[in-house]
């Protein structure tokens, strides 16, 4: 059956995917979808061929949940495209108070995940040091350039979808460390598909695409048995993805090195044309608006920062963390 509200929460998990450093697995932690969602993607394997010949398609239907699925990721393309155009545009005007509003989400999301852990011993507690570590120092790693060979793209699929489900790692922010994420969400996607109708590009996209599917059924298969062998441990680890993650969800952050139109790599100063940044560094709001020469809106920051932490403890209320959609 097609869910309204399971669609809403796909597109949320869209949109979040957008943006670097938010990820929509988070969103489907918090939102109660998180089980259904592996669950369905963990049956497909070979054996569905054999479940479709023996008892027909109604039976497929059933064993891979269709209506969630088809809800959700038909929420999901929605909130795709919301984001590709809606959300970069705010970020272009209002980068702070976009950023505060989604690290308010992901410091409640924090809170939300971390009570999941039933016993704070010694080995969460090293799982959640070890999440942090990782996340924080992949935050710190400089972008990537662009490759644009197919094995390439097929392999950006995978592990940008396996970020995907994985609560703290955005798959967005894994392609723009890969250096794909212009190329592939805006350069590929947008422009030259949607726009221009481009064979190429749509050869990318199906390469790409491919690449996902494969990602999304390895990783979904290993987080099931994770979180049943080791529950406690999965999910300290994936607390400490996001605390890790935070550091690139600073709502002050300038760059130190960028890449102009030229492809030349040149340190960061204030008035330079640039086309994307390398490295940045996060930053107190009188600094922002010092170096960087544009608005700090801390207010307005401040005040949507609260917004995502109140909308977290509002879907945490009213959409527990159980299998429902």
């Amino acid at each position: 059956m097609i869910s309204l509200l399971t669609a809403l929460k796909g597109m949320a998990m869209g949109i979040a995917e957008t943006i670097p450093g938010v990820s929509g697995g988070t969103i489907a932690f918090i939102t109660g979808i998180y089980d259904n969602l592996l669950g369905s993607i963990k049956a497909f394997t070979p054996s569905l061929l054999k479940t479709w010949k023996n008892e027909g398609a109604k039976a497929v239907w059933k064993e891979i949940n269709g209506g969630f699925l088809v809800s959700l990721f038909g929420g999901m393309v929605l909130g795709i495209g919301i984001g590709i155009v809606a959300v970069e545009k705010l970020l272009a005007s209002y980068p702070p108070v976009v950023w505060a509003f989604f690290f308010g989400l992901i410091i409640a999301s924090i809170i939300y995940v971390g009570k999941q852990v039933t016993k704070w011993n010694l080995g969460p507690i090293l799982s959640l040091c070890i999440g942090i570590v990782i996340a924080f120092g992949i935050t710190l790693l400089p972008i990537g350039q662009v490759n644009e060979s197919l094995p390439f793209v097929f392999l950006c699929g995978a592990i940008a979808v396996s970020a995907l489900i994985l609560p703290g790692i955005s798959g967005s922010f894994i392609l723009l460390i890969m250096g794909m994420y212009s190329y592939i969400l805006h350069d590929t996607l947008k422009q030259n598909l949607l726009t221009n109708h481009d064979t190429d590009a749509l050869i990318t996209m199906v390469v790409f695409g491919l690449g996902m599917i494969v990602g999304l059924v390895t990783m979904a298969r290993f987080l099931t048995w994770a979180l049943t062998k080791h529950n406690n441990l999965t999910l300290s680890l994936l607390t400490g993805f996001m605390i890790g993650a935070l550091n690139k969800l600073w709502p002050w952050s300038i760059p130190q090195i960028v890449m102009n139109k030229e492809d030349r790599i040149l340190e960061f100063t204030k008035g330079i044309d640039y086309e994307k940044v390398i490295t940045s560094s996060s930053v107190s709001p009188s600094v922002y608006a010092e170096k960087f020469g544009q608005p700090a809106f801390l207010l307005a920051s401040i005040l949507f920062f609260l917004l995502g932490i109140v909308l977290v403890l509002g879907l945490e209320k009213y959409s527990p963390n159980k299998n429902n959609s």
